[in-house]
């Protein structure tokens, strides 16, 4: 016996071992900061900071003014922290033709240089030219440069209103700009929709398999958008399912879903996006040295959407994208940390997206882009699992407590984020989650047929009731009456059965074989 529980020792840290290296711990020195604990392989700082508009938004919303609601309007349209551009406005006309990222330098108001590139081809000629600012490696520092639409702009890094400009092989050119209104940002919460139907539709590969699935259930490429507008304006939406009416709300509704359907919207569909389109551009079979560098660098942007720079370095910090989210859910529903049974820590549901993306990454350095689907699969189907949680807790407050428009709300755009993927499986169980949760449903959600309309697409959708888990409280000590986890059992032990069957190895054996059987079964599913 001593022999067989050593020799199960030996294969669990056999195990051990090969967890960490699909978890990408490669001990190789760092080149990039890392993002929630992920190490990126490109430069994606840029990127990462979209969540600093998505924060300064929250800022204006939670004024809870007419300005205020203005001013968030003018960062969700305009954006503030992302690819940030100078459009200027040359003296003479360009001597020849230049291309697109050709180097431009200059200097600011204080007189520090000040570099970037071409947006665009431009023809001899030309007198207006768009320069985007050059971003470094350094998160906290990336770009020095910070307008758009923000009611605090950063100008000690943007071109000076007037002097001159060096182009790569034109030579000296004066110009003049307002650097408070002509410095603008490319990449913005909007666009992340309103590019959709370009980028995710009618695309090389194109249709993305998820994004039909909303435009189809929505009747509208750019669904996320008119979601969010209609809650800034107070009106009501015009889609072929799943409207939504905002004219009955006032400041505390309407906050609520814009601040959570940007990121449930619009984000959540672009960080998808991403991978599809770094699968798209992954050449399979290729090892040469940087063969791959541009879906490497779209499956980085993918990681940069879903945490943003608030997380910081470890994914402790407190952010406002998708990683923060996940871990909030799984403290309401007793699914944080590695085996999805905690209330506290860091979500099942990042342990294992984030494992899907350093994975997913290493196949694509590798060539291996069909197995890197794969990956891309798992990863959408966990991110579906905070929306049901969202969804399945406020249908329960909505239910169970006195009316309230924030929960309300909140309920109706989580329902939003996931009705489409639900619709897919089963068009009268979205229908029966939609009816409970709209808006304007007033206290008359239904918890358990929610619930149970849920649980029946599970298979589809290709989560698992321990993903999804069950509404906790955590000051009793227990799940909500009537919100365990589908199949829930009184016993503590999730592997009882394993347990009897194992009873004759002795408990030391038992526990061994409990966790290679958890790891493997893990290993399996995801």
């Amino acid at each position: 016996m001593v022999s067989f529980v050593a020799a199960a020792a030996s294969l669990l840290a056999v195990t051990s071992s090969a967890d960490a290296a699909v978890r990408g711990l490669d001990r190789r020195r760092l080149s990039y900061e890392l993002i929630a604990g992920y190490e990126p392989r490109s430069q994606v700082t840029d990127h990462n900071a979209l969540d600093l508009d998505q924060q300064m938004m929250e800022q204006q919303l939670a004024l809870g003014t007419d300005q205020s609601f203005a001013v968030a309007k003018n960062i969700y349209t305009n954006g503030a922290h992302s690819r940030s551009v100078a459009s200027v406005t040359l003296n003479s006309g360009l001597l020849n033709a230049i291309p697109a990222k050709t180097p431009v330098s200059g200097r600011s108001s204080s007189g520090s240089e000040v570099v970037g590139i071409t947006v665009a081809d431009y023809p001899a000629g030309a007198t207006s030219i768009d320069i985007q600012y050059n971003t470094i490696s350094i998160q906290a520092q990336y770009v020095g440069c910070q307008v758009g639409g923000s009611p605090t702009p950063n100008l000690q890094g943007c071109f000076a209103a007037s002097g001159t400009l060096n182009i790569e092989g034109e030579g000296t050119f004066t110009y003049t700009y307002t650097p408070e209104s002509d410095n603008k940002n490319t990449r913005t919460l909007q666009g992340f929709s309103t590019q959709a139907k370009e980028r995710m539709y009618d695309c090389p590969n194109c249709p993305y398999a998820t994004y039909e699935k909303f435009y189809t259930y929505y009747g509208a490429h750019d669904y996320a958008d008119q979601w969010v507008m209609a809650a800034f304006d107070g009106q009501p939406t015009s889609f072929a399912n799943g409207n939504a009416d905002f004219r009955q709300y006032g400041v505390v509704g309407r906050t609520e879903a814009i601040k959570k359907g940007t990121v449930f919207m619009n984000v959540w569909m672009y960080v998808i996006r991403e991978l599809e389109d770094a699968l798209d551009d992954c050449k399979e079979g290729c090892t040469i040295e940087n063969c791959n560098d541009d879906p490497v660098h779209a499956w980085d942007e993918a990681v940069a959407f879903y945490s943003g720079s608030l997380e910081g370095r470890d994914g402790t910090g407190s952010g406002v994208f998708l990683h923060e989210l996940a871990d909030k859910r799984c403290a309401n529903f007793k699914t944080c940390g590695d085996l999805a049974d905690g209330d506290t820590g860091i979500s099942h549901v990042n342990i294992q997206i984030f494992r899907q993306f350093s994975d997913g990454l290493h196949k694509i350095i590798a060539g291996e882009c069909s197995s890197a689907r794969a990956n891309k699969e798992a990863i959408e189907h966990m991110m579906a699992v905070p929306m049901i949680q969202g969804s399945l807790r406020y249908a329960y407050i909505t239910d169970k407590e006195p009316f309230s428009e924030k929960a309300e709300a909140e309920g109706a755009v989580f329902a939003a984020a996931v009705l489409p993927l639900v619709h897919a499986c089963d068009e009268d169980a979205a229908q029966t989650i939609y009816d409970n949760l709209k808006t304007g449903q007033g206290g008359s959600a239904d918890y358990a047929k929610v619930k149970s309309a849920f649980e029946s697409t599970y298979g589809c959708l290709k989560v698992r009731c321990e993903d999804i888990g069950g509404l906790w409280d955590s000051a009793l000590g227990q799940y909500m009456s009537g919100a365990e986890p589908c199949h829930y059992s009184t016993s503590s032990n999730k592997n009882t059965g394993l347990i009897v069957g194992l009873s004759v190895g002795g408990i030391v054996l038992v526990g061994i074989f409990i966790i290679l059987w958890n790891r493997s079964r893990y290993a399996k599913e995801y």
